[in-house]
């Protein structure tokens, strides 16, 4: 797939076939990821790659902690909700998803069974978990990390995959450092769902829009 078309069609994947991605698949997208830009080539990024039982243990363990009632807090504390044009930007993400899935707004048992969804990484059959050294610059480190996210999910449409950047799955990172042994000197950034997609699955019609060129950028200094 050229890169152009590869940035102008990826999509979030919310919805995946249950079939395992081979191992070497996922080294392969990794070890091309690896390339990815970050300042001073310090490369922050440290993966962990989970599927199988382990996978199943770290969802069953956000979906306990999630339904015992305790709030999922991240590595950088809670985050504060948004306002403005990036609050109209979240519920119009969350009205076309909801309307393709037939949730109603006053349907709380199905909207909260969705919730359990993405802390469950979307049912998808592999996770890629992103964290970075705590000694490191949250600032840089967090952009570098963005970067080589971007880069997992563009090489895995060359493999047919899909993927679905997912906050939600280290959220409870309590649960993602039992399961997997991260010591808690490496703070959890992000997780990427990633598997074949289900293109029947409701949620993966959803296309989103994006900002006009005239309503994001500035240009300083051009005739």
């Amino acid at each position: 797939m050229e890169l152009k078309e590869a940035i102008k069609t990826r999509k979030s994947i919310r919805g995946f076939k249950k079939d395992p991605v081979p191992k070497q698949v996922l080294a392969e997208i990794i070890e091309i990821s690896l390339r990815a830009p970050s300042a001073m080539n310090v490369q922050p990024w440290e993966v962990i790659v989970v599927t199988g039982k382990a996978l199943d243990d770290l969802c069953k363990g956000n979906m306990d902690l999630l339904t015992s009632g305790k709030a999922p807090v991240s590595d950088f504390g809670h985050s504060s909700p948004y306002e403005g044009i990036y609050k109209e930007r979240q519920r119009t993400l969350g009205f076309g998803l909801y309307s393709l899935l037939g949730i109603q707004r006053e349907d709380k048992e199905k909207r909260t069974e969705w919730t359990l969804k993405g802390f469950r990484s979307f049912d998808a059959p592999a996770s890629i978990i992103l964290a970075a050294d705590q000694s490191l610059e949250t600032r840089i480190a967090a952009s570098d990390i963005g970067g080589f996210v971007q880069t997992i999910c563009l090489v895995a449409l060359d493999y047919g995959l899909g993927t679905c950047i997912n906050g939600q799955g280290i959220t409870f990172p309590e649960v993602v450092r039992k399961v997997t042994g991260l010591s808690e000197s490496k703070k959890l950034h992000t997780s990427i769902a990633i598997g074949y997609p289900d293109w029947e699955h409701p949620a993966n019609k959803l296309d989103t829009v994006r900002e006009s060129i005239e309503n994001v950028v500035t240009w300083v200094g051009f005739d």
